[in-house]
């Protein structure tokens, strides 16, 4: 019998029943530490951990934006199309443009990386069919899921190792930014190697130690992989890695013996990194059996880029300022540039002033954070020092840009968390307080809009090549073999949507030339063109080297039956010397067609500002040529900086800029021709 809780008469006991104890005890629930990483809460330490997406989550959410990019982001480089969807095309179809960059007598480009993506377009043969298009998609696709599970875990090691805060504003900095939008879903060794650096940098993030050899060898082989696979400079970005690894003692300063901590992380850095060495050797191989000659391409593109020479070298293709880098980067990033820039300096000013920030018990948290927002200082200084400049180069370091940016944000909330302490002295108010939080939601929320409105700018202005090319094949085409009668009649009131797929390889038989003349940069590849449709190129003001088709040139040197691989590689072609390809950028006359062999024509005409050169003809206004259709392209010239970047709702926008004409023609005499000559073959 015990005292009930429940107030009775005086000098009175009650009797309370207590129900039976069944199985064992239960055990205290214990919560897992909140303050792991190295930045540290100051404001609300006790409360619950701030929300933040788990890493299911935020694979769902990143695979919806990157599978859009994937569908609609823009071509927007011409190298991509010349030097990896070319190639990809030929070793998938038999034929495409050459770049001199894939001739064998200068391999520069690695066909181990072209062939990496032969795979998505099996796959789309196998679940969707032979068409063309849908495994131009299918390669996106599958570059967008591995950017996405990339990114997830990269942003949840931050959540983990660095803070929850900066994680949760990393993860949103990610999802929205334009620079992602292209660069995820890109057709490049550059993106390649930002994935690959992305999830090496992940690894990184975990402290380094004697104990931890998962982070030395992923870290170690990734990084080796990203400058194999991809891109050879791109391995400067492991440089702060190294550094920590060989040098910094870290959380092994338990160990009294520090010579023997290093010992030990030397053997096993120089250990991982002969193993990731073999990473080289399918690649070495594959280019090999390529080229017909032994290749080490990561070698070829430092000795060019370097070791060229005056005559040669990058510089050829057009040199930019010092400052290139860092407006491109604003107009991808908008507030996230100035706030990565900021994220090292506000690092030391936050090791003065508020001290309790950084986590004591780690070994030189200062050091090992300023480790890990390097290099995208390392990066932006190394690539603004070189002439030649593209923005592409810069896709490596986009995802460390929007980590300082996030580090940044964090670092200057918590001088605001201060400044408000000292001043109201009150560390109670301080945790009621909305205003850091409005803070960097603000940050946040600014970039995701300013992104945004970047992204729909890129579709709305720029998006008219890619139209222009569906337009041909989904609709003219098809039109020309209804007019011959060698499509089936569809029953009436049949809608667009449930139309059949329509099989185009009868095309083949009207001979048609597609031609593009000053427009050559935006050719988005034959994987836009049907089998069947020859493109050329016409001459236009551009005295540079176009590329040439794959095995119709004139070969200086055959290195078929020189490969201990050959029958391995099932493209001999890729082994022949063309003579009119040169590394100079010396203009070749036998990469251009005749403009009378044209059936039609892609071509960009501003109607308030027309070209006056002879070369260059305003072709939609010919009366041989028919407009097939025409899209809007946003002349950048004579549109102001503000409405060029950026795309708002409203007819006021978007009346302050000037359009061209993307134009889809067709010379009507030499198409009606081609028709009467298939009609009497039918006949």
């Amino acid at each position: 019998m015990s005292s009930s809780g429940v107030a009775g008469p005086p000098r009175t006991e009650t009797i309370r029943f207590r129900r039976p104890e069944t199985g064992e005890p239960k055990k205290a629930t214990i919560r897992p530490l909140r303050h792991t990483g190295i930045l540290q809460d100051q404001v609300r330490r006790s409360a619950k951990r701030p929300w933040a997406p788990d890493f299911a989550w935020a694979v769902r959410w990143l695979l919806l934006i990157r599978f859009s990019a994937a569908m609609y982001a823009n071509i927007t480089d011409c190298d991509e199309v010349f030097n990896f969807w070319e190639p990809l095309h030929l070793f998938d179809r038999g034929y495409g443009f050459q770049t001199w960059e894939v001739s064998p007598e200068y391999s520069i480009r690695s066909w181990a990386y072209i062939v990496l993506h032969w795979f998505p377009v099996q796959l789309s043969k196998i679940f969707i069919g032979p068409d063309k298009r849908p495994a131009f998609f299918a390669v996106r696709a599958v570059l967008a899921l591995a950017s996405t599970l990339i990114e997830s875990y990269f942003y949840r090691s931050v959540y983990t190792h660095i803070n929850e805060r900066v994680g949760r504003y990393l993860f949103f900095m990610l999802s929205f930014n334009a620079g992602m939008w292209n660069a995820a879903p890109a057709f490049l060794p550059s993106s390649f190697a930002m994935h690959a650096c992305t999830l090496a940098f992940a690894y990184a993030m975990e402290p380094c130690s004697i104990k931890n050899n998962r982070r030395t060898l992923a870290a170690t082989v990734l990084f080796a992989t990203a400058a194999i696979v991809g891109w050879p400079f791109s391995l400067a970005l492991a440089i702060p890695f190294v550094y920590e690894e060989l040098f910094v003692v870290g959380s092994d300063t338990a160990h009294k013996d520090t010579a023997s901590v290093l010992r030990y992380r030397w053997i096993r850095f120089i250990t991982y990194t002969l193993l990731a060495g073999l990473v080289a050797v399918p690649v070495i191989g594959i280019d090999t059996a390529a080229y017909g000659k032994l290749t080490i391409v990561p070698w070829n593109i430092i000795s060019y880029n370097i070791f060229g020479g005056k005559l040669r070298g990058p510089e050829l293709y057009g040199t930019e300022p010092w400052n290139f880098y860092i407006l491109n980067l604003l107009l991808n990033f908008n507030v996230l540039l100035p706030f990565a820039l900021l994220s090292l300096p506000a690092l030391l000013f936050t090791k003065v002033f508020d001290r309790k920030r950084l986590d004591e018990r780690q070994a030189n948290p200062t050091l090992s954070l300023a480790l890990r927002l390097a290099p995208f200082y390392l990066w932006l200084g190394i690539l603004s020092a070189q002439p030649h400049k593209e923005e592409r180069f810069m896709y490596p370091v986009y995802p460390m840009l929007c980590f300082n940016a996030a580090v940044a944000v964090y670092l200057v909330k918590g001088w605001m968390e201060v400044i408000f302490i000292k001043a109201t002295n009150s560390p109670y108010r301080a945790a009621q307080t909305s205003i850091f939080s409005n803070f960097s939601s603000s940050v946040v929320l600014a970039t995701c809009v300013l992104s945004i409105s970047r992204i729909m700018a890129l579709w709305y202005y720029y998006h008219a090549p890619q139209s222009a090319y569906f337009q041909f094949e989904h609709k003219e085409l098809p039109r020309l073999l209804n007019v011959t009668g060698i499509l089936p009649p569809l029953p009436p009131h049949t809608r667009e949507k449930d139309m059949p797929r329509i099989d185009l390889s009868p095309i083949k038989d009207f001979n048609l030339t597609l031609c593009v003349g000053k427009e050559w940069h935006r050719f988005p590849g034959h994987y836009h063109v049907p089998d069947g449709v020859r493109v050329e190129f016409v001459k236009s003001e551009f005295s540079g080297l176009l590329p040439g088709h794959f095995g119709e040139d004139e070969v200086k040197a055959d290195y078929n039956g020189n490969s201990a691989l050959d029958g391995f590689w099932p493209r001999p072609v890729t082994r022949l010397v063309p003579v009119h390809q040169n590394d100079l950028n010396i203009e070749e006359p036998s990469h251009y067609g005749s403009i009378e062999q044209c059936d039609y024509m892609v071509d960009l005409d501003f109607p308030l500002h027309p070209s006056e050169s002879p070369l260059e003809p305003r072709y939609a206004l010919m009366e041989e040529w028919e407009r097939v259709a025409c899209y809007p392209f946003l002349d950048a010239r004579f549109s102001p900086l503000a409405t060029r970047a950026l795309w708002m709702p409203g007819e006021v926008w978007q009346r302050a800029n000037e359009y061209g004409d993307y134009c889809l023609l067709r010379h009507g005499q030499r198409v009606e021709k081609k028709i009467e000559t298939v009609l009497s073959q039918q006949k």
